[in-house]
C-alpha cells in the first residue's frame, strides 16, 4: 500500500479556554506563537497509516468480513476506514466486504444481524460505509432505506414519547433499548454522511436528547442531575439522561458529592461533534461549555474520566469533533497550546503494534479486538493528514 491512497483534506483550528485566564491567554497569542506548536510529521503519518492499511487487508476473512463474531459493524467500520484512507472502491478487499455487508440488509431497510439488539448502531456504521463506497450512486437506494429505517426507530411522538420525555430524540441498543449518547451520536453521523440537512426534524430531535445529557443546567436541560454539577464536570456529558441519568465513570459510582453525575471525555467529544454537525453556532452555550470542559481535561494518555477504558473510541470521536470545530490548536488548563493532530498522531505511533494494528489492554467495549480498534485509529487518522494541518 502506497501513499497515493491517503485521504486528503485541509483545515485549521484554535480553541480557547474560558476561565482560569485561558481566554485572555489565547487572545494574546500572536500568529508566530501559534505556528510554534509541533506540526504533524508527514513521514510518521505515512508509515503509521500504511502499516494499519496493510494490517486490515491481511486480516480480512475469505468471506469479506472482519471479526465476524462481533456482527457486521466491525466489517463496516474496517471497510470505511480503508475507503476513507484512499483504498479504492474497486479493490478486491473492499468489494468482498461490501458484498458481505449487503447480506445484512433487512426488509425494513435496516442493515443488521438477525435478532440483533444493535440495529441502530449496525445500520449507522453500514450507512457510513455505503456512503464512502457510493462513488457511482449504486448504493443510493440502500442508503435511503437505511436512513428511513433509522428515523422510524428514533424515540419520538410516533413511539409515544413527547418532547418532555428524556427518551425523546434519542437512539439506543441493548436489552433495555433506552436511548444513549453513543447510539445517538452514531445516528447523527449516519445522517450527516447521507447528506441529511442539519435542520431536519430527525437531527433537531436528536439535539434535544443530546442537550439533556450535558452537565449544563439551562433551558435545554432541567434534569435533576444537572442541578448538582460541579465546576469540574460542567459542560461535559454523561451516557444517558433517561431515568435518573447514567454515566460510565466508575470512580465513586460516577457520582459527585452532591449526587450529580460525572462527565467523561468520549461522550463529551461525541456531544460536541453532534452539536456542530447539527448546525449549532459556536457561540451557543452548549457548544462553548463543551469546549471549555475539553480544554480543562485535554489528555491523550487516557480517556479522561474513564482511564484506559474506551480509549480508542475516544480517539475516534476526539478527531471528528475537533476537526468539525475547525481550528488547529487547543489551549489546555495550564495555558499550554497543543496541535491536537500532532498529539494524536504521536499517541497512535507510540501504541501501534509491529504488525500495524492496535489493541487496548482495557478490553471493555471489545477494544481487545484488533480489527475494531485499528478501524477506530484509521478513521481518526484521516483527520490528522498533514495537508489538514495548515
Amino acid at each position: 500500500m502506497t501513499a497515493r491512497y491517503f485521504y486528503r483534506f485541509s483545515a485549521s483550528w484554535f480553541v480557547v479556554l474560558v476561565g482560569l485566564g485561558g481566554l485572555a491567554r489565547a487572545q494574546d497569542l500572536s500568529a508566530t506563537d501559534r505556528q510554534d506548536v509541533a506540526a504533524v510529521d508527514a513521514n510518521a503519518y505515512r508509515q503509521v497509516v500504511s502499516k494499519a492499511i496493510q494490517y486490515l487487508e491481511n486480516s480480512q476473512a475469505e468471506n469479506g468480513s472482519f471479526s465476524e463474531s462481533l456482527g457486521p459493524a466491525v466489517t463496516a467500520m474496517c471497510t470505511t476506514a480503508l475507503l476513507e484512507n484512499g483504498v479504492p472502491q474497486s479493490s478486491p478487499a473492499v468489494q468482498k466486504s461490501l458484498n458481505y455487508l449487503q447480506g445484512f440488509i433487512r426488509p425494513d431497510g435496516g442493515v443488521y444481524a438477525p435478532d440483533s439488539n444493535l440495529r441502530n448502531y449496525e445500520t449507522s456504521v453500514a450507512v457510513m460505509c455505503f456512503v464512502a463506497a457510493n462513488t457511482d450512486g449504486r448504493y443510493d437506494e440502500i442508503i435511503r432505506k437505511a436512513i428511513d429505517f433509522q428515523k422510524n426507530i428514533q424515540w419520538d411522538e410516533a413511539e409515544g414519547y413527547e418532547r418532555s420525555s428524556t427518551f425523546y430524540g434519542g437512539q439506543g441498543y441493548g436489552k433495555h433499548k433506552r436511548p444513549d449518547m453513543s447510539n445517538t451520536s452514531f445516528f447523527i453521523d449516519a445522517l450527516k454522511a447521507a447528506g441529511e440537512d442539519s435542520s431536519s426534524e430527525a437531527v433537531q430531535k436528536a439535539v434535544v436528547f443530546m442537550s439533556r445529557a450535558q452537565n449544563l443546567p439551562s433551558q435545554y436541560n432541567e434534569q435533576e442531575f444537572a442541578t448538582h454539577v460541579t465546576p469540574d464536570d460542567r459542560g461535559g456529558f454523561i451516557y444517558t439522561p433517561v431515568g435518573e441519568g447514567e454515566t460510565k465513570v466508575q470512580v465513586d459510582g460516577g457520582r459527585t458529592p452532591d449526587g450529580g453525575l460525572r462527565s467523561y471525555a468520549s461522550m463529551t467529544y461525541a456531544g460536541l461533534k453532534s452539536f456542530l454537525y447539527a448546525g449549532l453556532s459556536k457561540d451557543d452555550i452548549r457548544v462553548q461549555s463543551a469546549k471549555d470542559w475539553i480544554s480543562r481535561h485535554y489528555d491523550l494518555q487516557t480517556n479522561p474520566g474513564m482511564g484506559l477504558q474506551g480509549l480508542y473510541y475516544y480517539y475516534h470521536v476526539f478527531a471528528k469533533a475537533l476537526d468539525a470545530n475547525g481550528e488547529r490548536t487547543i489551549l489546555d488548563a495550564n495555558g499550554n497550546e497543543h496541535n491536537w493532530r500532532a498529539d494524536l498522531l504521536d499517541a497512535f505511533q507510540s501504541r501501534q503494534h509491529a504488525n500495524g494494528s492496535w489493541t487496548n489492554e482495557a478490553d471493555r467495549w471489545y477494544e481487545g479486538d484488533p480489527n475494531l480498534v485499528t478501524s477506530y485509529c484509521l478513521l481518526a487518522l484521516k483527520y490528522c493528514h498533514p495537508e489538514k494541518d495548515r
